[in-house]
């Protein structure tokens, strides 16, 4: 079964878009669909990534649930730098955070969760994975965000991963 679906759950979104894209479930369109479903994961298989080594899946979830208070409480605090912003402009800086992750995966989700938090802004990745530039919207303390960024982020991915 995976030498033909390698990758089934995406052979079904592939369908289930394709079938959204056309809005018609005539036999052709249906055949269409499933040969595109079938025949774009095969070609795409070399380029997958290999799967990550997911550890600690508790460590996963609260690590989810933390991003997400994280998300709202920056929203409100970027709303708020955004409204006062003329009276008192936010102080926003590039903040070199040192790190101890080196899995790729582990990377990669840090970028991502960067990214959706607002206010902050994965800059660069140094070449050697020593450290990374993140720009952050209004900044306090530097000392303080690198701690949280680490504490928050980076052990619970390192746990995850690593």
């Amino acid at each position: 079964m995976k030498r033909w679906l390698p990758s089934p759950w995406l052979s079904l979104g592939l369908f289930l878009g394709w079938l959204l894209l056309v809005r018609s479930t005539s036999p052709g369109q249906l055949l269409l669909g499933l040969l595109v479903a079938v025949v774009m994961p095969l070609l795409m298989a070399p380029l997958r990534p290999t799967p990550g080594p997911l550890r600690r899946w508790g460590v996963l979830l609260l690590l989810i649930l933390r991003v997400g208070r994280d998300v709202v409480r920056s929203a409100i605090e970027v709303a708020r730098g955004v409204l006062r912003a003329r009276r008192q402009p936010p102080r926003g800086t590039f903040v070199v955070v040192p790190l101890e992750l080196r899995d790729a995966h582990a990377l990669a989700s840090l970028a991502m969760i960067s990214a959706v938090i607002p206010g902050t802004v994965w800059s660069e990745l140094a070449p050697d994975r020593s450290s990374l530039l993140v720009h952050v919207f209004d900044l306090d303390d530097e000392a303080a965000f690198i701690a949280h960024f680490k504490a928050d982020y980076e052990h619970p991915l390192k746990e995850i991963f690593e």
